[in-house]
């Protein structure tokens, strides 16, 4: 892929003020399980879907649900969070694969920007986040990495799709609060805003036990600048609303904090999730009902989809959100 020159920092608006000034925030639905799905491709084994865009055909499948997720933004009127396919792009994993001569998180950041333009005046209501994750599995804290470690291996990355423009920063999928210290000590250090995702149990703690109320505050104390927010993903909506009305281990400073939410399908840890041999559907009118009752619920400012999602639910939860619908 030609590379174009270094995207300036991408959206017409600082993220902080793109979010203060919309109710609501449309996020995307699943990109990589999608793929996953579709018997005709194959994910990377190391890269996932990262080096999609480097392929005629591959770049095609990514376009299409893409495409899809903006198409319902524009069409509702809303604003949409994209996130770059760089889940798994950590320079271990790049060279593993293969790529270590090309940009592979830059290459995906201008494919993703290039996409974006091409919706003209919607455009301005796009934002994109450079995603990032832990470098093992997302659903086994026991290999999360010490702080330190994690500071380590996630600075190159991070300086990458800094480097690349990208309106936000967000690693998400995170299962623990040792690696996500060192996520944000990392993404702190580029200078580019960015948010801290986490995958919860319904009784308010990450996957490694630590409380909500105890996680956020840790990372705000050792990261400068902190987080601008955070989020839940990879967790069904039921599960985040029990996390976040926690009465031990999640507080009002945490509901402040955590501004957003893409829901699963499946009202399943994740260890059911890894042991499940098919994908757990909901109706996508439900689960469009759902997550846009915990937007009005809590005050949830960014909300989406994550794995068993497709444009049905998102297009299903943005006929809840939209502009002119009464709360």
């Amino acid at each position: 892929m030609e590379r174009a020159g270094v995207t300036s920092h991408m959206n017409h608006l600082p993220i902080a003020e793109f979010l203060g000034k919309s109710p609501c925030v449309l996020g995307e639905g699943a990109v990589i399980e999608r793929l996953r799905r579709n018997g005709g491709l194959e994910l990377d084994p190391y890269l996932v879907n990262s080096a999609f865009i480097y392929d005629d055909a591959k770049r095609a499948a990514l376009e299409t649900i893409f495409r899809q997720y903006l198409d319902i933004g524009r069409d509702s009127g809303l604003p949409l969070v994209i996130s770059t396919p760089t889940w798994r792009a950590s320079q271990e994993r790049i060279a593993a694969a293969g790529y270590g001569g090309a940009d592979v998180n830059g290459d995906n950041v201008r494919y993703l920007d290039r996409l974006r333009r091409s919706y003209g005046a919607y455009a301005e209501k796009v934002v994109i986040c450079g995603l990032m994750s832990c470098r093992g599995d997302a659903y086994n804290p026991a290999e999360a990495l010490a702080v330190d470690e994690a500071l380590e291996f996630h600075a190159w990355q991070a300086d990458k799709l800094a480097e690349a423009g990208v309106d936000f920063l967000l690693a998400a999928t995170l299962p623990a609060l040792s690696e996500a210290s060192g996520l944000a000590l990392a993404m702190a250090a580029t200078g580019r805003p960015y948010i801290i995702s986490f995958v919860v149990r319904p009784e308010g703690t990450l996957l490694d036990g630590t409380p909500l109320k105890d996680a956020l505050a840790r990372i705000d104390a050792v990261a400068t600048p902190r987080p601008l927010a955070y989020l839940i993903n990879c967790t069904h909506v039921s599960f985040a609303r029990a996390a976040l009305t926690h009465e031990a281990n999640s507080s009002p400073l945490v509901r402040q904090r955590i501004i957003g939410l893409l829901a699963n399908t499946a009202p399943l840890s994740p260890e059911e999730l890894n042991d499940s041999a098919s994908l757990v559907e909901e109706d996508p009118e439900r689960f469009g009902r759902a997550v846009a009752s915990l937007h009005r619920e809590l005050g949830l400012k960014l909300v989406g989809g994550c794995c068993g999602t497709d444009d049905r639910h998102i297009r299903a939860l943005a006929a809840q959100l939209a502009p002119g619908v009464p709360d």
